[in-house]
């Protein structure tokens, strides 16, 4: 990182210098915080802050635990090598998406579902529910599914450091896709992204509610989970003419509807 961080610096010169020491580094740290309270790090906070970003006492950061708000901190090392971190004020701020949509997202390919899911929580996506189908590439059971639903979520959370969000989105184990359409839902509109639809979504009013939006893996949906989609309530909506990528189909969607209804207007 230093390496990388004196390129930068020869690049751009000691503008970016200064931008660099005047970024707060944002910590995702899942305990009860409080004001003036000093706290231990957790040992994955820890590490990240001490080991890769090689952060010293004194340095500020902005800690939160996922219920809403954060709160500046200032960072401590004790005599017995601990790191600790003594919260300051705390900020009510929240930036989350008016709109409360789940990314129903077929399995693809693990760099794929990593992208859709890291580039998903930077839009606002509420929850990420991914499943299976005929045409995944991938194929998740038991404690496979266990440990990449994980991995998604330590992406999430680092999404969420990075963009600025105090609450992480849930992220759901992995289903098949007629599991999930058998479930009831309280969703005030769902979305099936079809390229050979024959309304596109700007046709559409704002919905009342929370939105559901199903995006197909590589090579689609099938015919047969297209119409289960679309028996369960699903209304077959277009991007425009070009024909998206699985992971970018959800994301396209994600940006347009919050340029529609939600805070990109």
């Amino acid at each position: 990182m230093r390496r990388r961080l004196a390129q930068l610096i020869s690049h751009f010169g000691t503008d970016f210098l200064s931008f660099w020491r005047d970024v707060i580094p944002r910590f995702f740290c899942p305990i009860a915080l409080a004001e003036n309270a000093t706290i231990e790090l957790p040992p994955s906070v820890a590490h990240h802050a001490a080991r890769v970003l090689r952060l010293q006492t004194g340095d500020r950061i902005t800690l939160f635990n996922g219920e809403g708000g954060e709160f500046a901190a200032t960072l401590e090392y004790d005599r017995a090598s601990r790191i600790l971190a003594r919260v300051g004020g705390r900020d009510s701020v929240e930036r989350e998406s008016p709109l409360a949509v789940t990314l129903v997202q077929g399995l693809a390919s693990a760099e794929r579902m990593d992208y859709a899911v890291q580039k998903a929580v930077e839009l606002g996506v509420a929850a990420i529910a991914p499943v299976e189908t005929s045409r995944s590439v991938s194929r998740l059971a038991g404690t496979r599914a266990e440990k990449r639903c994980d991995h998604w979520r330590q992406i999430a959370i680092g999404a969420c450091e990075q963009c600025g969000r105090n609450r992480v989105p849930a992220i759901h184990v992995p289903r098949d896709i007629h599991d999930w359409l058998s479930r009831p839902s309280s969703a005030a509109l769902r979305l099936l992204l079809a390229a050979d639809a024959a309304q596109s979504l700007a046709l559409l009013d704002r919905p009342a509610g929370a939105v559901e939006l199903l995006a197909g893996p590589e090579g689609g949906l099938s015919p047969e989970e297209n119409a289960a989609a679309r028996r369960a309530g699903f209304r077959e909506v277009h991007l425009g003419p070009r024909t998206l990528r699985t992971e970018t189909a959800g994301l396209a969607a994600l940006a347009a509807m919050n340029a529609l209804w939600g805070d990109l207007r």
